[in-house]
């Protein structure tokens, strides 16, 4: 089974037995995989009903849900991680959403489309327009991503939230991870997509 780059670097981040709950799971090729080499205790939430049939078909324990909407009904620390790929850019407020990660799981994982990597920064400079590319194929009037963010951008959003960056990489256009270290020039220009092991530090 062949795993999307970032799909990847999150499956190393997931220790062995962890309960999981994967929003925004897609087709569950993610549960899939970490049942396969975590032995996790996995469950997900899918928004599209031909994702659920296909994870439901799969024996995977799948519900339809909606982020914004539905994670209120999540027990707290209920799961040991709460991951989050390529869905938080495309969430109505993503920032409540993150807090919602943290609250449901212990640790939460999140992927997303960097856009301030350079060929989207060129796009616009040289056409003027929004670019479409492999990992953004949508035209701007069809894409589902509402809120669009740099990864600086969300390294500043996690140090004004109190969140802390346990482990942070950026996947380049190869789909090698690298360690993003600090606000880096270089993993905002180069990271197509940046994936971030996140936990919320414990209240004195």
């Amino acid at each position: 089974m062949t795993l999307r780059s970032d799909l990847q670097v999150i499956a190393e981040m997931v220790t062995p037995n962890a309960r999981v709950l994967d929003i925004g799971c897609g087709d569950g090729t993610l549960l899939r995989h970490l049942a396969s080499v975590r032995n996790i205790d996995g469950r997900g939430i899918e928004l599209s009903q031909a994702g659920v049939n296909s994870c439901v078909a799969q024996g995977l324990s799948v519900v339809q849900g909606d982020a914004d909407t539905d994670l209120k009904d999540y027990p707290t620390a209920g799961f040991d991680y709460a991951i989050l790929s390529q869905t938080l850019q495309a969430t109505q407020r993503p920032k409540i959403v993150l807090d919602d990660l943290l609250r449901i799981g212990r640790r939460a994982i999140v992927s997303f489309p960097n856009f301030g990597h350079w060929r989207v920064r060129l796009h616009l400079l040289i056409h003027g327009t929004m670019p479409e590319t492999e990992r953004l194929p949508d035209r701007w009037y069809e894409t589902q991503n509402i809120h669009l963010c740099t990864m600086r951008d969300f390294v500043r959003l996690c140090a004004a939230s109190g969140i802390a960056i346990e482990q942070a990489l950026w996947v380049d256009s190869t789909g090698l991870p690298h360690a993003f270290k600090g606000d880096s020039t270089r993993a905002n220009l180069f990271g197509e997509q940046g994936v971030f092991l996140l936990s919320r530090p414990a209240q004195v």
